[in-house]
């Protein structure tokens, strides 16, 4: 993922009090170079006045420029209501220079309150910036945010806007005409619309995302970058405002060739928080200068603001995360497909150690079946472990109706009414034992790692004649999901833990844990700003090993959403401290009503996973009430992480 750079000069344009036109905000700057400087059209939003004999807020557009793209100056009007379809307001402009002329699409407003029907593109034609010559209305339906290529392409002026933007869902769609002219010829529209899905650019988005034209293009070697707006979860009140990209083919723009998975930026600073509509950002101009890629955006719809990113880096992430039809990447995240009989493993009522709560799973493949060891919780919110197993790797054949493991040490026993117990477990064979790791916690003190094992006979026959527990991480330091990985049988190991936000790992010659050894080590990755795993992450089952490295199944959380989510990374095969390669996009994010209906919402967490005839099985707690298990070939995942996608 490529690094954007915040402008330390942040907001570089704030609303102006002294006049009543930008009173309340200047936001969403468009910006063109043009005999060495730098001029920015603006939304400028005026006090509440009485208007047409309506009280709102009007917007205009504003004027300014700059030597150097940052400090501007001679802040004056452009563009203001002259004619029926633009009447309540001329919003959010962007402007290129082509054939010698500036062409300024915005959003006209014909109605109040704005509604879909009156909210449609306009387009303002200057020779100078100093003053309008042309005004046309442009198109007949409901759209924003138009851009103009600053080129033509193929003898053809080619522009780009969003239909149906208060429609939702929104279509980002290309347009070209022989002629400027036919950009405001309504018969050109009409025929253009009828074939709208045509003219619509693939996106990698879903249908709970609403995307929308950012800026104008800017030409690169590799293709034209094209910076959208992308709102997740549009049509929930968790909304997250982003700024991405897009790669478009040089010669063929209606073709995106690439686009980034990871947010450019999201709203993180206090002016990106704190304003007319909080945690909002909205892009509206970008310019190339000096190897770096510069975007202004406009933060909570009052400032202007502007950040940076070098050049090759955002190239590189485009062009490794392609979008053509045939590639290694489809426009398709790799993702788990889950068992259609999910969940299958849930509480039982009549059991009262697993009545309320049944959840995050461990799992080892042995002798033709898939052995499970999965939390549980009753009414005394006691955590200990029950026991199944699955010949198929989906469909239970044996449910014990006791639990195989309850807390047995002061340092896992209830010292107080609250959670506690043995959680989390994770199972490694080696040689003729099975080592488990587990969170133990006595709901006093901060959970700690403990460790057991038992020898695969025993497990097998079930006989639970579990050895005495150790605590294998220090006093005082919150640590879990750990599980032990040896690249032999006889060392040396490596153990996985999580100290908050980080996975941790330590490699240890012996795994004896006498006299208060515990274990250390090092970050191995952590969290991303602005992606899925923003917030923390945590291990899923222990790593497993493969021709191509290790398969480490991860879990993230979002600080947006606060999610869990199932991430993917790979190790090298004879050095587990090495990442060689962490996929982009989540391989597993709550969908499901049982990975929302439980006691923790919005929830998938991975403990343990095996792979039977080519085909990973990853089991998984959902909604911390459920078990689920999704699958995909284990070749697919392998694939898509040495492709860096």
């Amino acid at each position: 993922m490529v690094k954007t750079k915040r402008s330390h000069h942040n907001p570089i344009i704030l609303p102006n009090r002294a006049r009543n036109w930008e009173a309340e905000a200047a936001f969403n700057g468009s910006i063109v170079r043009d005999n060495s400087f730098y001029h920015m059209l603006y939304r400028a939003l005026s006090v509440d006045q009485l208007y047409q004999g309506i009280r709102l807020k009007l917007s205009t557009v504003g004027y300014c420029f700059s030597g150097d793209g940052v400090h501007f100056k001679r802040r004056r009007q452009l563009i203001v209501p002259e004619h029926e379809w633009e009447k309540y307001g001329c919003e959010d402009p962007r402007v290129t220079k082509i054939d010698g002329k500036f062409y300024i699409f915005y959003t006209a407003l014909s109605n109040w309150p704005p509604n879909a029907g009156g909210i449609k593109v306009a387009c303002a034609v200057s020779e100078d910036l100093s003053t309008i010559v042309e005004k046309h209305p442009v198109t007949p339906f409901n759209a924003k945010a138009m851009v103009l290529f600053p080129e033509k392409i193929n003898g053809k002026y080619y522009a780009i806007l969003t239909a149906h933007t208060d429609m939702p869902p929104s279509k980002i769609a290309l347009a070209s005409v022989d002629r400027m002219e036919q950009f405001w010829d309504k018969a050109f529209w009409d025929e253009w619309h009828t074939h709208i899905d045509e003219h619509t650019l693939k996106i990698n988005k879903t249908e709970k995302d609403q995307v929308e034209v950012g800026t104008v293009p800017v030409k690169t070697p590799d293709g034209w970058v094209l910076v959208i707006g992308f709102v997740e979860n549009y049509f929930s009140d968790k909304k997250i405002f982003r700024i991405d990209a897009l790669l478009l083919d040089l010669n063929d723009p209606g073709k995106v060739i690439g686009q980034t998975t990871d947010p450019l930026l999201v709203p993180e600073e206090e002016y990106e928080i704190y304003g007319q509509v909080p945690d909002t950002i909205f892009p509206s101009g970008a310019m190339i200068e000096e190897g770096q890629f510069y975007i202004y955006y406009g933060a909570c719809d009052t400032t202007v603001c502007r950040a940076s990113i070098t050049l090759n880096d955002l190239l590189d992430e485009l062009k490794h995360n392609p979008l053509v039809p045939g590639s290694l990447a489809t426009q398709q995240a790799i993702t788990l497909k889950r068992y259609s009989e999910n969940p299958i493993i849930s509480p039982v009522k009549e059991h009262s150690w697993e009545s309320k709560y049944t959840f995050n799973p461990a799992a080892l493949y042995i002798d033709g079946n898939v052995h499970i060891l999965y939390r549980a919780m009753g009414d005394d919110d006691t955590s200990v472990m029950g026991y199944a197993s699955s010949c198929n790797g989906t469909d239970i054949d044996d449910r014990l109706t006791e639990p195989v493991y309850m807390p047995r040490e002061p340092f896992e026993r209830k010292h107080k009414a609250g959670f506690s117990g043995c959680e989390d477990p994770r199972l490694t064979l080696i040689g003729g034992k099975i080592y488990m790791c587990y969170t133990a916690y006595d709901g006093v003190n901060p959970p700690r790692i403990a460790m057991s094992t038992i020898s695969t006979s025993n497990f097998l026959a079930h006989k639970w004649e579990w050895s005495t527990p150790k605590l294998i991480s220090a006093p005082g330091v919150d640590n879990k999901d750990s599980c032990i990985t040896a690249v032999k049988d006889e060392g040396p190991y490596f153990i996985f833990h999580r100290i908050t936000p980080n996975i941790w790992v330590d490699m240890v010659t012996h795994l004896d844990f006498n006299n208060n050894e515990y274990i250390g080590g090092h970050p191995l990755f952590g969290p991303r700003p602005n992606s899925w795993d923003s917030l923390k992450i945590g291990l899923g089952g222990p790593p497993e090993r493969t021709a191509d490295g290790w398969l480490l199944i991860y879990h993230g959380v979002s600080k947006f959403d606060m999610g869990y989510r199932l991430g993917a990374a790979l190790l090298d095969i004879d050095n587990p401290l090495k990442v060689l390669a962490r996929l982009h996009s989540p391989i597993l994010e709550p969908k499901e009503w049982y990975e929302h209906e439980g006691y923790r919402e919005g929830t998938v967490f991975a403990n343990g996973q095996v792979v039977i005839d080519g085909t990973l099985f990853v089991y998984y707690g959902g909604a911390d009430q459920y078990v689920g298990v999704a699958s995909i070939k284990l070749d697919e995942i392998l694939t898509a992480l040495k492709s860096g996608k």
